[in-house]
């Protein structure tokens, strides 16, 4: 086998120009599917990092009425729908895959939220628990966030975020200030921001409205002064973080099933469901599986041509050779012998084409990457699977002149001119 590989490369080296233009075909193949994969994968990874956000692995719970979230200003209070009591929440956080989670109610602000004669229509008003930051990944960036005395004494306290902290004060001093809500003034006492900073990457309008729907500001007022905004007994949403990404579709479905298990309603549109970011991700992502899946069929076609040409110029080696095999078998060589070398010139020659074709893929995703602003992941798989099959090719369409070089006649091919 290896005096085998050794006369391949010998062949090879003995006519290069014609010896690269047989491997031009598995180059351009194997490089167009090393750039589209990449491509591919690296889009993916975008789209979920834009949809969920880098290391952010939290997870949402909230009570739906059909396909879309129960809206309590408009239809109230639902009968039937308990309140998620501590008890409840224990039985949440053994779920394996849930490493912490906590629970919380909402409003959207529509012109609710002031200070002075500046609104943050468009943002969010939480009431939370104390325990809710540090579930949800946030760290002070100013000030402090709510302690038990603030609970206990039903202080009008509120924690802003960088967004809703910019909106109400375009750059000055918030901590300590006082804003109005529902007409009541609550006390700033801190700014929160996110522990992971992400920044989306945006190459199309899509990716624009996907991220710019997440980044609204949001106020924050501890869940005890609650009632005396909106009322009592309102049924509150949940978050809850997980170890691993992969985790989040799981871990959001069994706490769900655990909350729905509570239900008593003559409805059966209405419950729990996770706002499932990961599943989201993924149904994008599938959205343009049918374009990939057709550009890498487009691309293998060139392997196809390769395949032919590979064919063709061994054809022509066993024609340029007849007389070299024919001494070889009239000396003894049994046809396995044959057949064997000249299906290991041609895996060689593939396989080279193939790993020459393996690094200008990469140097393509990179070159599309720096030029559309795309990311690209390189698959070590994808190119491994690449320099195999081109390797595969070589052994297919080397077969029948590898053949036919093995059934020469050994007198015809002395006698051949």
């Amino acid at each position: 086998m290896l005096e085998n590989i050794r006369l391949s490369f010998q062949g090879i080296w003995s006519h290069k120009m014609r010896s690269f233009l047989t491997m031009l075909g598995i180059i351009i193949g194997i490089a167009a599917i090393i750039a589209i994969v990449s491509t591919i994968t690296g889009t993916n990874e975008q789209i979920k990092q834009n949809l969920i956000g880098s290391g952010d692995n939290s997870v949402t719970v909230q009570l739906y009425q059909g396909d879309y979230p129960y809206e309590m200003d408009y239809n109230g209070i639902p009968e039937g729908v308990p309140v998620i009591t501590g008890e409840m929440l224990k039985e949440i956080q053994a779920v394996k895959e849930v490493k912490a989670a906590t629970t919380y109610v909402s409003r959207d602000s529509y012109n609710n939220i002031f200070h002075g004669n500046t609104s943050i229509s468009g943002g969010k008003l939480y009431g939370i628990e104390k325990e809710y930051f540090d579930v949800s990944g946030y760290i002070v960036k100013s000030g402090r966030v709510f302690d038990q005395a603030d609970i206990t004494k039903l202080r009008k306290v509120a924690v802003l975020d960088e967004d809703s902290a910019e909106a109400l004060f375009t750059g000055e001093e918030a901590v300590g200030k006082t804003i109005e809500i529902q007409n009541e003034p609550y006390v700033v006492i801190g700014i929160v921001e996110k522990s992971a900073k992400f920044e989306p990457v945006i190459n199309t309008m899509d990716d624009y409205y996907m991220y710019a729907q997440r980044s609204s500001g949001i106020v924050y007022v501890p869940y005890a002064v609650w009632p005396g905004l909106y009322g009592f007994d309102e049924p509150q949403k949940l978050v809850l973080t997980v170890n691993d990404t992969e985790e989040m579709t799981a871990a959001g479905k069994k706490s769900a099933d655990i909350l729905n298990g509570y239900l008593n309603v003559t409805d059966e549109t209405m419950q729990y469901k996770a706002i499932d970011l990961l599943e989201q991700a993924k149904e994008i992502q599938e959205l343009s599986q049918s374009t990939n899946t057709m550009l890498i069929w487009i691309a293998g076609i060139s392997l196809l041509v390769g395949g032919i040409g590979v064919m063709n110029i061994m054809l022509v080696s066993v024609t340029e050779r007849t007389q070299e095999i024919g001494l070889k078998k009239a000396i003894g060589a049994r046809k396995s012998k044959v057949l064997g070398q000249f299906l290991t010139e041609a895996a060689v020659l593939t396989s080279l084409g193939g790993l020459i074709g393996v690094i200008v893929g990469i140097i393509l995703a990179e070159v599309i990457s720096r030029l559309t602003g795309t990311l690209v992941a390189i698959s070590g798989p994808a190119a491994v699977g690449a320099v195999v099959f081109s390797m595969i090719i070589g052994i297919v369409f080397g077969l029948l002149p590898s053949y036919k070089a093995a059934n020469l006649n050994p007198i015809d091919a002395l006698r051949h001119e």
